[in-house]
C-alpha cells in the first residue's frame, strides 16, 4: 500500500507516500478520489513532489480539474509545498484564492496542514 490513514485528534485523513504514483492526469485525481471512497476518509495530504509540472503549469489546466473533481466529491485537499520559489506567479494567485475556501489549502509543512485538518 503506498498510501497511509493517519488518525490525528480524532481526524482521519489520507497520506500519499513517497512512491505512490504522481498526480499527472483526470485519472489520477479520479484514482485518488476512489480511494478515499474505499476507506471513507474524505481528506487527503498529498507532498508537492507527488505532483507532476502539469500540475504547476496552469495552462494544462490539471491544478483546476483536479481540484474541481475533489470539490464535486467532497474531498477535501491539503498540499505540502515546502520550497514555493519554483512556482511562477499565476500557480501562486490560484493558491492565494483557493486558500479562501474550505475545501483546499497549501502549506508549508506537514504540522500546519494537520492543524487546517483536525478544524474540518
Amino acid at each position: 500500500m503506498n498510501y497511509k490513514i493517519i488518525n490525528k485528534n480524532n481526524n482521519k485523513y489520507i497520506e500519499f507516500l513517497p512512491d505512490f504514483k504522481k498526480l499527472s492526469s483526470e485519472q489520477d485525481a479520479t484514482h485518488n478520489i476512489s480511494i478515499c471512497m474505499e476507506n471513507d476518509v474524505y481528506t487527503i495530504m498529498i507532498h508537492s513532489n507527488l505532483l507532476s509540472e502539469d500540475f504547476f503549469n496552469l495552462k494544462t489546466g490539471l491544478a483546476g480539474m483536479s481540484l474541481q473533481k475533489f470539490i464535486n466529491y467532497h474531498v477535501k485537499v491539503a498540499i505540502i509545498i515546502e520550497e514555493d520559489k519554483k512556482l511562477n506567479d499565476r500557480f501562486k494567485e490560484m493558491i492565494m484564492e483557493a486558500n479562501k475556501g474550505n475545501n483546499f489549502r497549501t502549506f508549508s509543512n506537514t504540522k500546519d496542514a494537520e492543524a487546517w485538518i483536525s478544524k474540518l
